[in-house]
């Protein structure tokens, strides 16, 4: 069994290659992709060739851990069923090239534990789902941990804005691009230099940004937390002072649960959370490498998907 895989051969250098499968077991299951989404995050980290030492790294890799698709194997073990829609985060199917994350490809071969089955309606926009589960964890579900500010305004910083309003809170959020200012709907975004503020009880980084740690602790209540929810690449470093002046926490918002996607998946299935508006670009998984520059090099891109349904 073979799949269509986009390729990360070394930094910048992708290409769509036919691989061969591993052999599905009895809790397996077969996934024929239909999207797969683009991260902008650990994925434009990949691409470039500074991500950091991570378990598994190591090129040629099939990357993305944003799919869509539909099981067509189940293994006698699996508890799946054959033509359910499912989420899946990714596989390590490929022999010799490495899943990291491996959901970029036509086909997939994973545990069943490992997909969350999903509505036929949802259909394209569940490859958001992973941003989502970001989002959720960094309050766990607890509506007092939702943040007061948010840095930056693509697709994982309105999630997070979303879900804080969905449990009675409106956040604020800084963005530096006029043009990604656009799209708020129930909260502010205005631009860092307008906001004069300096009592946020937390502020959710979501930029990436290493450099902007002593910016948002200056702009903390006492007491107050920076959760750090992007992913850095470079060390990250602070002024004492002004954090023990106000007696400020720093905590990392690790990696999403399953408990995450569950419930995120049940927010969006019931009108609760919206994901409409998100996803601004679709490239046929044919023109992988136009979509991953594109995703990576135009600010007006907040999400981009790759559509499978008709590869060879």
């Amino acid at each position: 069994m073979k799949a269509l895989a986009v390729v990360l051969q070394q930094p910048e250098q992708l290409s769509l290659r036919h691989l061969d499968l591993a052999e599905a077991g009895d809790e397996d299951v077969v996934v024929d992709i239909e999207w797969s989404g683009i991260s902008t995050g650990t994925e434009r980290l990949l691409w470039t060739g500074r991500m950091p030492d991570f378990p598994g790294m190591g090129y040629p890799l099939v990357p993305g851990y944003e799919s869509v698709g539909r099981i067509t194997h189940a293994g006698t073990r699996s508890g799946a069923t054959v033509g359910a829609r499912v989420f899946v985060p990714g596989a390590k199917c490929f022999g010799d090239v490495r899943g990291l994350f491996g959901g970029a490809a036509s086909r997939v071969v994973l545990p069943a534990a490992r997909t969350i089955g999903i509505a036929d309606d949802l259909g394209e926009r569940g490859v958001l789902l992973a941003l989502a589960a970001t989002a959720r964890h960094i309050s766990a579900g607890d509506a007092a941990r939702h943040p007061d500010l948010i840095i930056g305004h693509g697709v994982l910083g309105r999630l997070i804005a979303r879900l804080a309003l969905a449990a009675g809170h409106a956040p604020v959020v800084w963005e530096t691009h006029p043009g990604r200012r656009e799209g708020a709907h129930g909260y502010p975004v205005i631009d860092p230099a307008s906001d004069v503020r300096r009592d946020y009880r937390s502020i959710c980084d979501v930029s990436g940004d290493a450099a902007l740690l002593d910016t948002l602790i200056g702009r903390l209540a006492p007491g107050g937390e920076v959760v750090l929810a992007g992913f850095y690449d470079t060390p990250l470093s602070f002024v004492f002072a002004p954090a023990f002046l106000r007696e400020a926490r720093i905590r990392v918002a690790a990696q999403w649960q399953p408990a995450d996607l569950v419930a995120v998946r049940d927010m969006a299935q019931s009108g609760l959370l919206s994901l409409d508006g998100l996803i601004t670009h679709r490239y046929e998984a044919l023109a992988a490498d136009a979509a991953y520059r594109t995703a990576f090099g135009d600010p007006a891109c907040l999400k981009m998907t790759l559509d499978w349904r008709d590869c060879p």
